[in-house]
């Protein structure tokens, strides 16, 4: 879709047929990262289930890339739906977050702006 920063030819990490990661440009924890579908649907809830399943097997093979590198404690996915949610590309996405003993996270900085 033309103007759309997700469907433009972002640095992928990692991509499929269906889906792509990429590292967050803000991220709230070192190793941030977007799952998201080729094919432009604003909504989580638009994708298929195909698409679905890829983004699913890309979180998977993230999660071993950064577990290998960045060794977290833990780790946050989510999905913002909607302006009022916090979306602020209005094309789906997963975020997959890294999470770290003793270190907190901003999300509401990361969503600044989408207050409706």
């Amino acid at each position: 879709m033309t103007g759309c920063e997700f469907c433009s030819h972002l640095p992928k990490v990692l991509q499929n047929d269906l889906a792509y990661a990429v590292y967050d440009i803000k991220p709230v924890s070192q190793g941030h990262t977007l799952i998201i579908p080729f094919r432009h649907v604003q909504r989580i809830f638009d994708v298929t289930p195909l698409e679905y399943k890829a983004m699913y097997d890309l979180m998977l093979e993230m999660e071993v890339l950064i577990q290998r590198d960045l060794s977290p404690d833990g780790y946050n996915i989510w999905a913002n739906c909607g302006k009022v949610a916090g979306q602020q590309v209005m094309h789906a996405h997963l975020h997959l977050i890294p999470r770290y003993k003793g270190k907190a996270i901003h999300i509401m900085e990361h969503m600044q702006g989408n207050v409706v």
